[in-house]
């Protein structure tokens, strides 16, 4: 079945959380935000991960997103931040201008991608010398850790053990990837983890609400509605706790420069 991002019920799906801290914090490690005057955010949803860029100290952030729909919640998220801004465009063949910007994040990108190559290739065109690269998504390994309180994604796999072959056929080792920015031309090609906080619900009411809604899980619209029902039942029924859950998901993070 799949997510469908141009359908206009599913334009707020990427929109509705904030960048955690944990992210923040990882990305102020590597690289220093206060002196970038460009970034370019490909494949930015709502928005979410743009405005933190520019809260974290970049001058001017462009989202790019391929679906109108989703772009059109990126503009009401970000309404209040003038010096961001959006366009629609694909991650394969942009049509910006080449050598243009300082940095450039691609975050829960690359599984929606079947040419790895060609998107290295373009973000690395729109990258001014020196510029950094950052990608982030899911390796094969850190989509099937185990399910518990805090790693809500395990249990989608324990539950429907049929969503593995479609989750790993759509992830990419983290050996091809850095073997592909290194092919590409990238240097200084960097890897490291991240346990990034999702968001935090005051009781499980809310968890199971948000899963319900499928709100920014993709893997969810491979279920039917009654299989999602089983899943949320399985769930509620895993978790004892009704109190202060903290949602993380296991990332993998690489860092490349031009």
């Amino acid at each position: 079945m799949g997510i469908d991002f141009h359908n206009e019920k599913n334009r707020y799906s990427y929109s509705t959380r904030k960048a955690d801290s944990s992210w923040i914090h990882a990305l102020g490690e590597l690289v220093n935000f206060n002196n970038i005057p460009k970034a370019l955010d490909i494949g930015c949803g709502g928005g979410i991960y743009s405005k933190a860029l520019s809260d974290m100290g970049v001058m001017s952030v462009t989202g790019v997103d391929y679906s109108e729909e989703i772009l059109k919640a990126a503009r009401e998220n970000c309404a209040e931040y003038p010096n961001i801004s959006f366009r629609l465009g694909n991650a394969l063949q942009t049509d910006l201008e080449s050598n243009e910007y300082n940095l450039i994040l691609e975050r829960a990108l690359i599984h929606h991608i079947q040419d790895l190559q060609m998107c290295f290739k373009e973000a690395y065109r729109l990258l001014l010398e020196k510029g950094n690269y950052i990608v982030q998504d899911r390796t094969p390994e850190d989509c099937l850790l185990k399910g518990d309180p805090s790693h809500i994604r395990g249990y989608f796999f324990e539950r429907f053990p049929q969503l593995i072959e479609s989750e790993i056929k759509r992830r990419y080792s983290s050996e091809f990837v850095i073997k592909t920015l290194t092919d590409v031309g990238f240097t200084e090609v960097q890897e490291i983890k991240l346990w990034e906080t999702r968001k935090e619900y005051t009781n499980k009411a809310q968890l199971l609400k948000d899963l319900s809604e499928r709100t920014g899980r993709s893997i969810l619209h491979e279920l039917t509605d009654e299989e999602l029902k089983l899943l949320i039942e399985y769930i509620d029924e895993a978790i004892s706790s009704d109190q202060n859950i903290v949602e993380k998901d296991r990332w993998t993070i690489w860092i490349a420069v031009k």
